[in-house]
């Protein structure tokens, strides 16, 4: 045999040198879990859980949600989805408090924007409830309605936000008492909720269907805006 044969010939390749398909399959699914693992705890996860809970929500109503599915849509393990949520229960009062927040910073940012006459704020304060409650219906009703509430099924988490949202209108309404454009007489706490009250009303209108047009609804808050602000006078 000469050098050259040699050459070509491939020298065996010892046995405890030979790679392993099993092991190597061993570190690919370790590499996985490892994949996995780690986006329990990116940071992203949970706003992206309930952003994406919120749209199927949105589309389909509470029926259409369950955390298999949310993880589907998502992109992620079913495990993942119980790392940040225990159960269906909790992933609902989440969005829940989530749609909460958003308002929540929907009014402030009318209550603080002073370039604008105070009486114009308090319109949009009214207007910008029902658009709200007219872009989410799905979620205003998890928000407001029986299935979180009744039976006091919510949980402590939602508790925390949705209270002091409203505690926020009472000092809105309060402020706005102060500036004279609702009446000082009233109750602060007894107004504010009879304002909510009837933005509530026309919302649940709205996303019942009973006044579909949006004409009515826009006459129907600026109806209310003006008995309010007129009660002022």
């Amino acid at each position: 045999m000469t050098l050259k044969d040699k050459a070509q010939k491939p020298s065996p390749v010892p046995a405890s040198k030979e790679p392993s398909r099993k092991g190597h399959s061993r570190k690919g699914h370790a590499q996985k879990e490892k994949a996995v693992k780690s986006s329990y705890h990116h940071g992203d996860l949970r706003p992206t859980l309930l952003n994406a809970a919120s749209e199927m929500i949105n589309a389909g109503g509470v029926e259409a949600l369950s955390l298999r599915k949310l993880a589907e849509q998502v992109g992620v393990s079913r495990t993942a989805t119980y790392h940040h949520f225990k159960d269906k229960h909790d992933l609902l009062c989440a969005v829940a408090a989530e749609g909460f927040l958003r308002w929540q910073n929907i009014e402030q940012d009318i209550f603080n924007d002073t370039k604008k006459p105070i009486t114009e704020r308090y319109r949009q304060f009214i207007f910008q409830y029902i658009d709200f409650a007219a872009n989410n219906p799905a979620i205003y009703d998890l928000m407001f309605g029986h299935t979180l509430w009744k039976h006091d099924h919510s949980n402590q988490e939602l508790r925390d936000i949705a209270y002091p949202v409203f505690q926020h209108q009472v000092e809105m309404t309060k402020a706005w008492q102060q500036a004279g454009i609702l009446p000082a007489s009233e109750n602060t706490l007894r107004l504010a909720q009879v304002t909510w009250g009837t933005m509530h009303g026309i919302a649940r209108l709205l996303i019942d269907g009973i006044y579909a047009d949006a004409s009515n609804i826009e006459e129907m808050c600026e109806c209310a805006v003006n008995v309010f602000l007129a009660k002022s006078t």
